[in-house]
């Protein structure tokens, strides 16, 4: 081990050490939602763990790995729902899992998902605890694992996976590392389309970065040209590439996939907004979704329901004003702005949307700065309530209409 592993391990081991409360209180929180769905499904004679690992999306994640792509169905209606829709990292490590040890595919997606989300809820923590201090950064990742549609986290999908990946890019543009940040939000752009929020992050902090650094140069000559104490020095040379570089490394995902698409469709660099098409996805700036909810209206039960996502959608917007106000770092802002519009801006699969919002996990930081404000008797209340209530739900859920 050379001087510098050496005086990184007890660096690594004293982050592992600073997040242990806030893994083993989301260890917990899942192994709830894990008993109450196994228990649920049991109840309803289901396989539980076939709910979480072949169906829904987890079954094109599956053909994916063991076909590859061009796997497609076409419905009587003339949609096409192409497996091009769905990017590949998820499937290549189901596949080398599957590679080197017994698993299936399937299982493979599971083990994923389950190393994956805890690796998100590291990261969560590390980006609360950095901007509002470690019992905040205990209540976000608890909060992250009570919500209403926190089940996803262990299911063979790529939300786990994702999360992990932007929440940690995140962490590294709080703390200059632009490489790793670039890095990680490529592979995020080869999980999920929304992989773009990441993307967007590091280019609009890189640039405030650089913008920074030039208002720091006057200051410093304004300074010197006045006889006042030096200010802040600009980043030097090496700093600068390094950003640039994850300026660059960036993109490279999505940008690459989406290409590929095009090439493989035959369709140019248009041909993935085609694929989305054919399973009625889009981007409409809202339109369908607020036609979607005023049609709740033309019925009294159904109007609840409209009552419901009204009050829904306005407690995000409201979080996310709430987040801007209590000024949090500018990479976290965009990030979760452009998840939050691609989100709820969508054409199609409106039941999705919770779902969609589920790697929008600073918009629980306001929530999470005020539990951590709280005595922790009472705190502990409020999220073992929700604990019990989300794995009810989560148990409910899957073993009825599920995501899509």
């Amino acid at each position: 081990m050379t001087d510098l592993e050496e005086r990184a391990a007890p660096s690594r081991a004293g982050a592992l050490r600073r997040a242990a409360p806030a893994l083993a209180g989301y260890a917990a929180v899942r192994a709830l939602g894990l008993l109450a769905l196994f228990l649920w499904s049991a109840a309803r004679d289901k396989s539980a763990y076939t709910l979480l690992t072949a169906r829904w999306d987890a079954l094109w994640y599956v053909r994916v790995a063991e076909l590859g792509y061009g796997y497609e169905v076409r419905l009587a209606n003339g949609d096409v729902h192409s497996n091009l829709a769905f990017f590949p990292l998820l499937p290549w490590l189901e596949r080398l899992v599957a590679a080197v040890s017994p698993l299936s595919y399937a299982d493979g997606g599971f083990l994923v998902s389950l190393f994956a989300s805890f690796a998100a809820a590291w990261g969560i923590f590390a980006v609360a605890d950095r901007v509002y201090g470690r019992r905040a950064g205990v209540c976000a990742v608890l909060l992250w694992a009570v919500l209403p549609v926190g089940i996803v986290q262990s299911m063979a999908y790529s939300e786990s996976l994702f999360t992990a990946l932007a929440a940690w890019s995140l962490y590294a543009m709080m703390t200059g590392r632009w490489v790793t940040a670039g890095t990680l939000a490529l592979l995020a752009g080869l999980t999920r389309p929304v992989g773009l929020a990441v993307v967007a992050a590091v280019w609009v902090a890189a640039a405030a970065s650089f913008i920074g650094d030039r208002r720091a140069a006057d200051s410093v000559g304004d300074g010197r040209a006045a006889g006042q104490g030096a200010p802040r020095a600009p980043a030097g040379p090496g700093t600068r590439t390094r950003r640039l570089l994850g300026m660059l490394l960036a993109p490279l995902g999505t940008v690459g996939y989406v290409l590929w698409v095009g090439h493989r469709t035959g369709k140019g660099p248009l041909g993935y907004l085609d694929v989305q098409a054919g399973w009625r996805n889009g981007f409409d700036g809202g339109y369908a979704f607020a036609r979607f909810v005023a049609e709740k209206f033309t019925s009294f039960p159904a109007a609840l329901a409209g009552v419901g996502l009204i009050l829904g959608v306005a407690s995000v917007v409201w979080l996310y004003v709430t987040g801007v106000r209590q000024r949090q770092p500018l990479p976290l802002l965009v990030y979760t702005g452009v998840v939050t519009a691609l989100a709820l801006c969508a054409s199609s699969y409106f039941g999705s949307k919770p779902r969609l919002l589920l790697p929008a996990f600073p918009l629980l930081l306001p929530f999470a700065r005020s539990l951590a404000g709280l005595r922790m008797r009472r705190s502990a209340v409020v999220l073992g309530s929700v604990a019990v209530a989300s794995a009810v739900y989560g148990a409910f859920w899957l073993n009825g209409s599920g995501p899509p």
